[in-house]
Order: structure tokens, then sequence, then C-alpha cells
């Protein structure tokens, strides 16, 4: 039914869908394993399934009058398409899908560039200098972070400072801020810096790796 769907409804031709090499979702006694043996004893259906689709860049540019340089800018991969037998509080299996996500960068070049200056320790403050691109929508929102090299979300940080209200001096070129020396971790560590924009909502900017 829902193959049939997809080749009528234009909306659904373009969705995907992984192979189907799990036993029908639908219908079972619950709490069991055992198909409907109710007077209706109706016929194992795949009910339960998951459809994706990546959106087309090109239609979406055209519309607002752009070309993006490279048109696959997101790239999808199914890794895993299951059921899973063992719930039992439904006549219905639940299914479930991992996928790999690969994103290419918008740009190519970082929106700030950060370097550590000096020797970091926890026996002094430390500083910090950065610059931005031109015209970059910087934010008295905007922070520096302290993050360790294996940090996996914008708030793992270690700790942070406000850009504007850290900041120690300004020039046409760069700005410098520093970090307060009882924020800095006395474990010591291969730590990173990332700026995180407020307007832009997402780190704009990342320094090489430095020892503490």
């Amino acid at each position: 039914q829902l193959n049939m769907a997809k080749k009528k409804e234009a909306f659904l031709k373009e969705f995907k869908e992984g192979p189907l090499q799990f036993k029908p979702t639908y219908k079972f006694d619950l709490y069991s394993e055992v198909y409907d043996t109710s007077e209706k004893k109706r016929k194992p259906a795949w009910t339960d399934r998951i459809l994706w689709k990546v959106k087309n860049l090109t239609e979406v540019a055209s519309k607002e009058g752009e070309f993006p340089e490279e048109e696959n800018l997101i790239s999808v991969t199914l890794n895993n398409y299951v059921s899973h037998m063992s719930y039992g509080i439904s006549d219905h299996k639940p299914v479930t899908a991992t996928f790999k996500l690969e994103m290419k960068p918008l740009v190519s070049d970082p929106l700030v560039v950060l370097n550590p200056e000096g020797e970091w320790s926890a026996e002094h403050d430390v500083l910090i200098r950065y610059s931005a691109v031109p015209d970059f929508p910087s934010s008295a929102w905007d922070w520096i972070g302290l993050f360790q090299v294996t940090f996996r979300h914008v708030k793992d940080y270690v700790t942070y400072a406000w850009v504007e209200d850290a900041e120690i001096s300004s020039n046409r070129d760069s700005k410098q801020v520093y970090m307060s020396a009882s924020e800095i971790p006395r474990m010591g560590g291969e730590f990173l810096l990332c700026y995180y924009s407020n307007n832009l909502q997402s780190i704009v900017g990342i320094s090489e790796p430095f020892q503490v």
C-alpha cells in the first residue's frame, strides 16, 4: 500500500526507505509476539515505517534567487532499520532507524580567529586574542569558552568569558579578553577556545589545541 502511494502521490516520491528485514509489526496480541488471535484475525502488516528525504537545495535556492556552489551539502546514510519485538504494551511493535549525517560547512573560513596568549595555567589570569571578519554580527551576549578537545556539545565548556565584559584592549585588527585564574582547571590538559555567537546561535570560531 505504501509503495503504491509513493508511485501515485508526488510528495512521497522522493522519500526513501531502508529494506524491510524485520517481521510485520502489526497486529499482535498484547504482551506477546503472537499475531492477532481475535475473531478478526487481521493479516500481519508492516504498518510502522520510517521514511526520509533530503531537501532539494537547488529548488530552495532558486526560489530565493540564489544558487549554492555545491548542491549536496548534506549526505544521509541509513545505519540500521529494525523493529523491537520485546515491547508488548501495544498491538504494534515499535520501529527505529539510525542515520549517519555528514554536513559540509557553509563557509570555508572561520568568522572569528582565536589565539591563547602566553602560558596558560591556574597560577595567573590568562589572555585571549581574537579577530572577526568585517561586518561580523557581534552581540553583547557573545562569549568565548574553554573546552576540552574531546567536547561534544556547546554546553560542555569548562569556563567562559563574555567578550564585552572581559575585554581589556581593542584595536582595528583584534581584541583581547581575559579569563580569571580561578576558572582555569588545575589538572591541566589539552584544550580549545571556542567563540559562541548569540546572533548566529552557533560556534563560529575554534582555536588550535593548546596545553594548560
